[in-house]
């Protein structure tokens, strides 16, 4: 999974990035301190691995891993090159979503590209950039597949949902609200538009914000825009998710305590993020790893299979299943077949998530 992370300048997109990644992307109080895209790659959180690492022994514990993309600020005018950030939109294009930081904090000493703090006017600025953005990828497509429908009728559906998703642009809507048939979606793929991903919010607030979120005016009116739009936002205070990520794991259970938290936000962010691309995780065990992989939700076993390996996929016989929390409750894989919970999957098993599997394969 691939996440790209935009938003205006200064809003702590980089501390963000650097409290995620703790890999210490550059973070300065001025624009376009970002010049090249900070790439991250992050475990995600899963405490089953923990269980059932204390079940196996396994020589290596593997979480799954979302790799988050961290690009320049943009501003007004983006799309055209003001302030470079026309160069770095090419860099989310191939993210699975996109998710953008806003300020909800006030700070006299950060300053705001338009002045004030409005969460609403930030998202629609940048959600404009990125339809210019679009719009520009658009025109270059469509020159193009008007030429091939004319010499072959069957370039015609790429044509009809280059204008149906161009005409939902210029109506300043992003394309994901394009109503497109399957084949018409299906032709327009490989465009990777910035705006038909989905998209969540962060709301970047004070420490003393956080401590009494459901009265905050700036976060409610996000959480309204992004409720309204199908979206989520997640309240979470950049500095403290720093510090937070500099702690041990014992360290960090007592800040959240202290701050009155059951969980960080960047957990809840991440969690959010599995969420908002249908995704889920099952699980493999055993001495030599316990392991996490990510797949759609709704995949079948065959195609779980095939994301340990091909040739599991390919030499499929049959997936011995146990859910985790049945595996948990019985304290080891012995006692779960001497209790029949062992089940044989075939094919046409959908995989749920925290499906502990191993998957029998002949090549």
């Amino acid at each position: 999974m691939e996440i790209g992370i935009v938003g205006l300048p200064n809003v702590g997109k980089s501390t963000l990035f650097n409290a995620i990644t703790k890999a210490g992307a550059e973070c300065a109080n001025y624009p376009f301190c970002t010049i090249e895209p900070n790439v991250g790659i992050v475990p995600v959180p899963d405490e089953r691995l923990d269980k059932l690492a204390e079940i196996y022994h396994p020589e290596k514990v593997t979480h799954a891993v979302v790799k988050f993309v961290d690009i320049a600020g943009l501003v007004k005018g983006a799309s055209k090159g003001e302030g470079l950030g026309n160069k770095f939109l090419s860099h989310i294009r191939e993210v699975d979503a996109i998710v953008q930081v806003v300020r909800c904090f006030e700070d006299s000493n950060i300053v705001h590209v338009d002045g004030s703090i409005n969460p609403i006017r930030d998202i629609e600025t940048i959600n404009l950039e990125l339809i210019f953005a679009d719009i520009e990828a658009v025109d270059k497509r469509l020159e193009k597949a008007v030429k091939m429908a004319r010499a072959d009728k069957k370039h015609q559906v790429e044509v009809d949902a280059l204008n149906k998703i161009k005409a939902t642009l210029e109506s300043e809507q992003l394309a994901i609200n394009a109503k497109l048939t399957d084949e018409e979606q299906e032709s327009v793929n490989d465009l990777f538009l910035l705006t038909s991903k989905p998209m969540m919010y962060v709301a970047n607030v004070s420490e003393e914000q956080l401590k009494d979120i459901a009265h905050d005016e700036h976060y409610q009116k996000l959480k309204e825009y992004a409720t309204s739009h199908n979206s989520e936002a997640i309240p979470l205070c950049v500095k403290v998710e720093e510090e937070l990520a500099a702690l041990d794991d014992a360290e960090k259970d007592e800040m959240l305590a202290l701050l009155g938290i059951d969980e960080s936000g960047l957990d809840k962010l991440i969690k959010a993020s599995y969420q908002l691309l249908g995704l889920i995780s099952f699980l493999t065990a055993g001495e030599p790893e316990v392991r996490a992989w990510t797949i759609v939700n709704g995949t079948k076993a065959p195609g779980a299979a095939g994301k340990i390996h091909s040739d599991i996929e390919r030499g499929f016989i049959k997936a011995e299943v146990i859910s985790y929390d049945e595996l948990i409750e019985c304290g080891s894989l012995v006692k779960a077949r001497e209790k029949g919970l062992i089940r044989f999957e075939g094919k046409d098993y959908v995989m749920k998530d925290g499906d502990v599997v191993l998957f029998r394969f002949n090549v």
